[in-house]
């Protein structure tokens, strides 16, 4: 199954490694220590963020670190980016009708 970026940031335990993992590379171990859920279904939110390119698994030793490759996470930036213009026009708008109302309320 081919995964994107959006599948990997909908889920809130998978925002969750993403920001542990962008701080320092933590062992497998670490990572799921941080959540009350059983190792393997850690398990498989990490792998479903490797086959979205957001982590990689170094082993180093017995080891085995995740590590950040947040290139992708400007995908999202830049999805997003379109709509802020649209919701920042309509947001004005808003502003300037409520200040409206609020002088003739006056």
């Amino acid at each position: 199954m081919r995964r994107d970026v959006f599948q990997a940031i909908a889920d809130p335990t998978r925002r969750e490694i993403i920001s542990l993992i962008s701080q320092q590379s933590l062992n497998l171990n670490a990572v799921a220590d941080h959540f009350d859920m059983s190792r393997p279904a850690v398990s498989k939110h990490i792998k479903i963020l490797m086959e979205c390119g957001l982590l990689v698994i170094r082993q180093d030793g017995r080891e085995r670190y995740c590590e950040p490759q947040l290139k992708k996470i400007k995908e999202v930036a830049l999805w997003a980016e379109k709509y802020q213009a649209f919701w920042s026009q309509k947001l004005d708008a808003l502003e300037a009708f409520l200040g409206q109302e609020n002088k003739s309320n006056s």
